[in-house]
């Protein structure tokens, strides 16, 4: 099974100190149904706590915390979630297909659902728990493969058609519309459409913008020197101001404040 740790533009703040991300991929043939694994761990002094922000992949993410089991749809507002103490979340994110297979619950109702709520029907908790405690990866990614394997046999071409039109949203820098998209995946733009707010609840239109505010926050949390009109112009926007507006729209602070707080955590990472 691989170890390798499969790029995420989704967390917006990495590199916090006492928490560490690890992600990983289940291995062949659930590649249509689940992206990786992602694993957080953390242990922090009495009194510290640590907001991490997450602007979500267009998917479902299950999240097994010592609380429980949970099952969470996408989710188009930025997430933060305030670490305290020392506690563990592990997550299984999942390609688009996956949401109708897990849930009958609609993706919008999904994203409301507590990590105390009621468990998700079949997920092995117990045994997941006990394989995070023992450190035993081997373990963990076999009980995944087996709870998730039949559920990848039942994808059908509809959301193979899915899976396809969101890769390409995600990973096409040059694709800014709508229609462009559906021209990609073959289909019409009301197809499209419905396809995308069926399954996932959120519009074509969202799948690309998606890609461009994880862009925007990773290249701005993590670059010393970003020119904020050039930025603008790389990610498709008519000029800085329209992006400005779009990025604190939906990550409730301007791009110069995600700017600040990456040179703040550089500097902290550096003492």
């Amino acid at each position: 099974m691989a170890d390798a740790a499969p790029r995420s533009r989704g967390h917006l703040n990495p590199g916090a100190a006492g928490v560490r991300f690890d992600r990983f991929e289940l291995g062949t043939g659930l590649s249509q149904l689940v992206r990786h694994v992602w694993l957080v761990t953390w242990s922090l002094p009495d009194g510290a706590v640590v907001p991490q922000r997450v602007l979500s992949y267009p998917a479902v993410n299950i999240v097994f915390e010592p609380s429980g089991v949970a099952l969470y749809g996408p989710d188009s507002r930025v997430d933060t979630r305030v670490l305290r103490g020392a506690a563990w979340a592990v997550g299984v994110l999942f390609r688009p297909a996956a949401g109708v297979l897990l849930s009958r619950t609609a993706p919008r109702d999904l994203v409301r659902m507590a990590p105390e709520g009621e468990p998700v029907d079949g997920a092995p908790f117990a045994a997941v728990r006990a394989q995070l405690a023992e450190s035993d990866r081997v373990r963990l990614i076999g009980t995944l493969r087996s709870w998730l394997a039949p559920a990848a046999d039942e994808i059908d071409a509809r959301g193979l058609l899915l899976n396809r039109a969101c890769s390409i949203a995600e990973n096409d820098e040059a694709l800014v519309r709508v229609d462009e998209l559906a021209a990609s995946v073959d289909v019409s733009v009301r197809t499209l459409e419905r396809l995308v707010r069926s399954r996932l609840g959120v519009s074509p239109k969202w799948l690309i913008e998606c890609r461009r505010m994880q862009n925007a926050a990773t290249r701005l949390y993590s670059e010393r020197d970003v020119d904020l009109s050039a930025l603008a112009a790389e990610l498709g926007y008519v000029d800085y101001a329209h992006l400005s507006h779009r990025y604190a729209s939906i990550l409730h602070e301007t791009p110069d404040q995600t700017r600040r707080a990456g040179e703040r955590a550089r500097t902290a990472g550096s003492h």
